[in-house]
Parts: C-alpha cells; sequence; structure tokens
C-alpha cells in the first residue's frame, strides 16, 4: 500500500512512544510505502482534486535522525491507498476544515481513515452521551446553576472543557463546594462556553483505562493511566502512570458494543477511556498507547491495525 500520513510535524514526534510513528514503522516493516503532510498542506482549486504538497519517506531506525525526506512534491490524495488523519487536537476551525477536504478527497475516490464526517459527528467527549448504559452521571451545560445543582446531588464532580484533551482544564470539587463558583467562571465563560460535568468515580486511584478498538474489535490489553501522587488526573500528559493490563469483562463487553456502532460509521481506530465501569470518553481523532501497550505485553497493536488498514482498503477498492 501507499500511505498518506496527515499528521504533525515530523520533527515534534517523540517516537519512544508515538502511535502515528509505530504505524509507519510497521507499515515500512511490511513493504508498504510512506508519505506525510500537515494540514496546512493540503489545498482544492476550483476544478481540481484535493492536492498536498507530501514529503515521501523511509524510516532510518535511528533513534534521533529517524527518517529520511524526499523534497516536497504535489500530489492527488485519491492517488494514495489510503490517507490516515492523525493530526493531534484541539479539534479547532482549521482541524474541521480539514476534515471537509478530506471528505472531498473522499467523493474523488480517496480511502480516508477515520473517516472525515465521523471525525466531525463524533467530539470525544460529548460522544460518551450516545451510551447511558454505559457512563456515569454526567451533563452538560453552560448554565452556572445547573452545575450547582448537579454538585449538590453528587456532592463530589469532576468539571471539563468540551474542547480539552491530555487533561488539561480538568477540575474536580469535593463535598465542600470549595472554588466552584470560580471554576465554573473559569470554564464557562460566563455562559459562552459548554461544560461537562460528572460525578466522580473514585475508581481512578486504579487508573483510567485506555481501551483501543481496531475495526470494530478491542484490543486484548488496555492501559490504565494511574494518578500519582495528590494529582486526580491519569493522563500520560499530566503525569499519570501508564500499566498495561488485560480487558475485564466489562471493558470488553463495552468494547465490542461500541465497537460494532464505530466500525459501521468508518472509525477504524477509536479509544474509549474507562474509569471502573463507566465510558468517560471517545478518542477519534488520533488514539494513542501502541508502543505501551506493546513493550508492556509483546501484543503487537500496531501490527493488528495496519493488518485492519489492509482489509479496510480491500473492502474500499472492492466497493469502488
Amino acid at each position: 500500500m501507499n500511505l498518506l500520513f496527515v499528521a504533525d510535524p515530523l520533527e515534534q514526534f517523540k517516537i519512544h512512544k508515538d502511535t502515528t510513528f509505530a504505524m509507519m514503522r510497521e507499515a515500512q516493516r511490511r513493504g508498504h510505502t510512506l508519505a506525510v503532510c500537515e494540514p496546512r498542506h493540503m489545498h482544492w482549486q476550483r476544478g481540481g482534486k484535493v492536492t498536498a504538497q507530501v514529503r515521501d519517506i523511509t524510516l532510518t531506525g535511528h533513534p534521533v535522525d529517524w527518517f529520511n525526506a524526499a523534497a516536497a512534491r504535489a500530489a492527488e490524495l485519491v492517488g494514495f491507498d489510503a490517507v490516515l488523519m492523525r493530526k493531534d487536537p484541539p479539534f479547532d476551525s482549521e482541524y474541521f476544515y480539514a476534515t471537509h477536504l478530506l471528505e472531498q478527497a473522499e467523493r474523488e475516490g480517496a480511502c480516508v481513515f477515520n473517516k472525515p464526517r465521523a471525525l466531525r459527528d463524533h467530539p470525544e467527549k460529548l460522544a460518551i452521551m450516545e451510551f447511558p448504559q454505559f457512563i456515569g452521571p454526567t451533563l452538560v451545560t453552560r448554565d452556572a446553576q445547573d452545575i450547582r445543582s448537579f454538585h449538590a446531588e453528587h456532592r463530589d464532580i469532576i468539571l471539563k472543557p468540551l474542547d480539552g484533551m491530555g487533561g488539561k482544564g480538568i477540575f474536580r470539587v469535593g463535598p465542600d463546594g470549595l472554588n466552584l463558583g470560580s471554576i465554573i467562571e473559569t470554564l464557562n465563560q460566563d455562559g459562552s462556553q459548554s461544560v461537562m460535568v460528572q460525578k466522580f468515580l473514585p475508581e481512578i486511584v486504579d487508573g483510567d483505562k485506555r481501551v483501543l478498538i481496531i475495526d470494530g474489535t478491542p484490543v486484548p490489553y488496555s492501559l490504565a493511566r494511574i494518578p500519582q501522587g495528590s494529582e486526580v488526573r491519569g493522563n500520560l500528559a499530566a503525569g499519570g502512570l501508564g500499566v498495561a493490563r488485560p480487558l475485564s469483562a466489562r471493558d470488553q463487553e463495552i468494547g465490542n458494543a461500541l465497537g460494532a456502532v464505530l466500525r459501521e460509521r468508518g472509525l477504524l481506530l477509536a479509544g474509549v477511556d474507562v474509569i471502573g465501569d463507566c465510558v468517560t470518553e471517545i478518542n477519534v481523532t488520533s488514539p494513542t498507547c501502541f508502543q505501551e501497550i506493546f513493550d508492556q505485553t509483546g501484543c503487537d497493536v500496531a501490527a493488528l491495525f495496519v493488518e485492519a488498514l489492509h482489509s479496510a482498503v480491500t473492502r474500499h477498492k472492492k466497493e469502488r
């Protein structure tokens, strides 16, 4: 396969843990060819097809100078066997516009993962509300009084912005309600921005589990991100400790149920976050944790992904 990765600048990759790098390495190992671009390198001119300035790359195996890149060239996205959208959040207006360019490339015949429309239709925090049977008490609102009422009912709560990532902007307010007013003002910006409020789940001490779902099938191991010290957040970016574990029966149930829905919508890869028995987020933009799971368990998640990608591309070609 000839693959195009739409991603952040390669020079910013931390390859010892980067999932996109793991995908590239496995794809090259299997003989597939690699090209890269950033969303800003895509363009669409009247009467033409969606095109990007891409660089063909090969991985060197060196820990620092880890890739060689050819000079940039113009290439139509439809000319690749698959286009993988791996740009990290935030999901801002430019990300939104990039999904529209990718969707146009789909109309021209390109095979894009995750499906651009699905990326737009699955905001990573709001998406959980579609599956009430798998989530804890949760509220999405702009209204300060709604939040105060939710706190009065549940006493110990978590507040977070809908567009946050890596644990940024997450607050816990206990039964004493200390600083609740200030936190509401910070997050909802005088009622102009929506906030997600959830009942605090004490099972966070055992980790915020990332359950990876590839083409509808849960990976056999999760990565539990365990908060350290006095921190309430388990996110690796916030200092959490990642511990790989076999899926529990509940994890498997969640993965199977959500996987069937996500696969149907064109989400080849998703990362479902689970605390205790409850889903807290469904990550679809650029889910991670491939390398951490492999390093601790030997489960080759990148191999599972590239195999699923090849099957998906084969299905796409048969359907055209």
